[in-house]
């Protein structure tokens, strides 16, 4: 039901000088860059240091055959270094409404206010009067619940730069921090960074129903005039990966 009516609802956005028609957002994909290696890595994370140690092993390899696994020249086995545990996904949390939406690696820290689907079943937008309101698709997954959840915001009001105008320059890996009313907090980390042309926006891949608790972060972007509004939608993928 959820994505039915949401592929039905799309977003509108505000601009500089009035509120755009845009229900759609579609178009060629842009994804964000993945995080730098760490300095002193290669691709693969490992050190310089570990491909000297490993090119000296190579080197001794072979000088004592009879031992079990390849031995080292000291006559020891080798071992395979031990690898970190994976974490277990978090449990699903039970409904409780969203009260703040947090995003630490851009500044933002806003309330947040239930949106329903308007007169054409498009999704509403947060009032312009306050550009740091953040509005959450209501009759959706609430935070941390399993399934798509969606939030939405301005990128800009008559008033100047809005919640989310520098929501296209999150990076996978950084985190969504959603407080809800029952005092809980779900913590999403983003995949991915998506922009789509409003005229061929993919429902199903923004919207579409999911088994483990997904949040998607919508804004304004791509070109702006006064007779269109903006071009495009800024779409940020999330994943549920804590709770507190």
């Amino acid at each position: 039901m959820l994505a039915v009516l949401l592929v039905m609802a799309g977003t509108r956005c505000e601009g500089t000088g009035e509120r755009t028609a845009a229900d759609r957002a579609g178009g060629p994909a842009v994804t964000a860059p993945a995080p730098p290696a760490p300095s002193g890595t290669d691709d693969t994370g490992r050190s310089k240091d570990d491909e000297g140690e490993e090119k000296g092993k190579a080197k001794d390899k072979g000088k004592d055959k009879g031992k079990t696994g390849g031995a080292q020249g000291n006559g020891r086995s080798a071992s395979p270094r031990p690898t970190a545990p994976s974490s277990s996904p978090p449990a699903p949390l039970p409904r409780s409404r969203a009260t703040t939406l947090r995003i630490p690696s851009l500044g933002v820290d806003a309330p947040v206010v239930g949106l329903g689907l308007d007169a054409d079943r498009r999704l509403e937008t947060p009032p312009a009067d306050d550009p740091n309101l953040v509005g959450w698709y209501k009759d959706g997954p609430t935070p941390g619940e399993r399934g798509t959840a969606v939030a939405v915001g301005h990128r800009d009001t008559r008033k100047g730069a809005a919640v989310f105008a520098a929501l296209g320059r999150i990076e996978p890996g950084r985190t969504i921090e959603v407080r809800r009313a029952d005092g809980r907090t779900a913590v999403y980390t983003v995949d991915k960074v998506r922009v789509f042309d409003k005229d061929r926006f993919p429902d199903k891949e923004v919207y579409g129903p999911t088994r483990r608790p997904e949040l998607r972060v919508i804004t304004c972007g791509g070109l702006y005039t006064h007779r269109a509004g903006y071009s495009s939608n800024v779409v940020v993928f999330a994943h549920l990966t804590a709770t507190k």
